[in-house]
């Protein structure tokens, strides 16, 4: 379900679970922290995408609350957000249709991101009872100011691909059909520069991201405490109806 080639420098990390919307399980998310703790080997830029209309549609719940049973802090989940905040090499992002919570969150830690037009990006957490993750509440802020992240992250409002670029998330707005090749143009661009200064130049532009990390595990210290509170479940029960209902 997480597809991994190389393409030159660059190593491509495709979500392809299109019968699920590439929904993640704990065994795709493994396979992500994998692909991104890797030592370099010549990778010299990451490239995630999806499916045609799916970059993901966030966590495969009835997978991640299984998952998260035990505690958050020693799942596959928590292991991809980590490699995320500790990642070294450049990520570029192909989105082309639903980006659904951690598909929106993970954005934040991208160097480029490159959107199909029809692209929504939605973060549900509090719908859900729980708190927005992977560092969404100190990075969105930063990127997109106080307002706009409070409307992401805690309205659960939709953005389409013009106001995500507006925000500052996103890149380069581009159709369908042309979305992978630009996507690969944009990471193999960054691959063939020299691969020291580019190390360089990106840790001076990211600053010290140990106030990201601090910020990142307070977060999975909430929502893990989140998830056994009454609003979640009560939340999750309906969830989880609706989607019988719907199915």
């Amino acid at each position: 379900m997480i597809e991994i080639e190389r393409d030159g420098g660059v190593q491509r990390i495709r979500l392809n679970r299109p019968d699920k919307k590439n929904a993640l399980t704990g065994e795709m998310y493994a396979a992500l922290a994998e692909a991104l703790e890797r030592p370099g080997d010549g990778v010299r830029a990451h490239l995630l995408s999806g499916v045609p209309g799916a970059f993901t549609a966030g966590n495969d719940i009835g997978d991640f609350l299984a998952m998260a049973e035990g505690g958050m802090q020693d799942t596959p989940v928590v292991r991809f957000l980590r490699a995320l905040a500790y990642c070294e090499t450049p990520i570029v992002a192909a989105v082309d249709g639903l980006a659904i919570g951690i598909g929106t969150t993970l954005l934040f830690h991208c160097d480029m991101v490159i959107a199909s037009r029809r692209s929504v990006f939605r973060t549900p957490f509090l719908d859900l009872g729980l708190v927005p993750e992977a560092g969404a509440s100190l990075l969105a802020p930063r990127t997109m100011g106080h307002a706009r992240a409070f409307e992401l992250l805690c309205l659960g409002e939709p953005f389409d691909a013009a106001r995500a670029q507006a925000a500052g998330f996103v890149n380069h707005i581009v159709a369908e059909g042309e979305l992978e090749a630009r996507a690969l143009a944009a990471a193999s661009a960054i691959a063939a520069k020299p691969a020291e200064a580019m190390r360089v130049s990106r840790a001076l532009l990211w600053g010290d991201r140990a106030e990201l990390r601090r910020r990142m595990e307070e977060e999975i210290r909430l929502f893990s405490e989140r998830l056994t509170s009454e609003e979640a479940k009560a939340a999750f029960t309906a969830f989880m109806a609706r989607s019988r209902k719907g199915s």
